[in-house]
């Protein structure tokens, strides 16, 4: 009989059906091991904190594609951790755990060959076991410093053989261990942004510090010349822009002067106003962003008071910089995403 011929005929009603079923099992199963969470899940954010190591996670066929992508979870939101495959391990990986590391293993029954084959090996080196499980009283169990036992889920499917609710649970719990231990340590946004400097989620999250022009790099004048003597100043060697930086004794923002101000007075033939002061003519209350704000927080200030440049401030109401939408052409919110 040939693979054609052996496939069942099914409605596409049936096919939702038991797709919808399947996510309903898979979303059950994760109903159930969050009500099933108890202290031994805090001792494992312990232990993850209070290592001087990384965070070496393990696991088998499936559990090990899960424990791959925890690893990675781990690794970016503050955690030193890898993975390390329990068959290599037994063939030359083992030299990369280290006492001071805790081992974070996967696995459902907790009795896979590979695995329990690498555990006398990590109670040698002395590494603590963080073990996620199905089975309390495995020998992966056994060997835990931690057990995080989610008991017997019923897989999904028809037949519930494929590992789903099981792998759906250990990558659910291993999401809790890794952003509860993140939270813990006082990871913030920034942290993150300084990980993923290449990824949108990244770049949202940079600093306008991190993209604008220096205050060295930007005209500013005083409030008390006139707007003649502040475009006749020096320029920096930089990107000409169409503001001025009018600044108080202090070093303080106390108003603006744009070249649209500037076309304005010559619309008007109020040309003996180039002469006169620039504070009375100037914008006094310009849009600023603060130096702790974000590239995305600075897109959409600029896009929603439909202005093309901004000066960066400190606490202290100080100019440090200035964002121009011209150096921002072809990063924004929707590109990011």
């Amino acid at each position: 009989m040939s693979a054609a011929e052996q496939i069942i005929p099914h409605t596409q009603l049936d096919q939702l059906r038991d797709a919808r079923d399947v996510i309903r099992r898979e979303a059950d199963a994760l109903l159930e091991v969050s009500r099933g969470l108890d202290t031994r899940f805090c001792e494992a954010v312990d232990l993850l904190l209070a290592t001087t190591g990384s965070v070496v996670v393990t696991g088998m066929g499936k559990a090990g594609l899960i424990g791959q992508k925890i690893a990675a979870t781990l690794s970016s939101t503050g955690t030193r951790a890898h993975f390390l495959h329990p068959a290599e391990a037994m063939h030359g990986d083992l030299g990369t755990l280290h006492a001071r590391d805790v081992v974070l293993a996967f696995s459902n029954s907790g009795e896979t060959e590979e695995l329990t084959r690498l555990l006398p090996s990590i109670r040698k080196i002395g590494s603590p076991i963080i073990a996620v499980t199905g089975a309390a009283s495995s020998a992966l169990a056994q060997s835990a410093r931690v057990v995080i036992c989610y008991g017997k889920l019923r897989e999904a499917g028809p037949h519930g053989l494929a590992p789903t609710a099981t792998t759906t649970a250990m990558l659910a719990i291993g999401d809790a261990l890794a952003l509860v231990t993140s939270r813990q340590r006082g990871f913030g946004p920034q942290h993150f942004a300084a990980l993923h400097p290449a990824g949108s989620l990244g770049r949202q999250l940079t600093r306008v510090t991190d993209a604008m022009r220096p205050l060295s790099q930007v005209r500013t004048a005083s409030c008390e010349c006139t707007v003649r003597e502040a475009f006749a100043a020096h320029v920096p060697a930089a990107r000409r822009s169409g503001l001025v930086l009018l600044l108080d004794s202090a070093g303080c923002l106390r108003g603006v002067f744009t070249d649209s101000d500037l076309a304005r007075l010559l619309e008007r033939r109020r040309d003996g106003a180039l002469d006169g002061p620039i504070e009375s003519v100037m914008t006094r209350t310009p849009v600023t962003i603060p130096e702790t704000a974000t590239l995305a927080e600075a897109v959409e200030l600029l896009s929603r008071r439909k202005v093309s440049e901004i000066p960066v401030v400190n606490g202290a109401g100080q100019p440090v910089g200035l964002i121009d939408i011209t150096d921002l052409i072809g990063w924004t919110p929707a590109a990011a995403g």
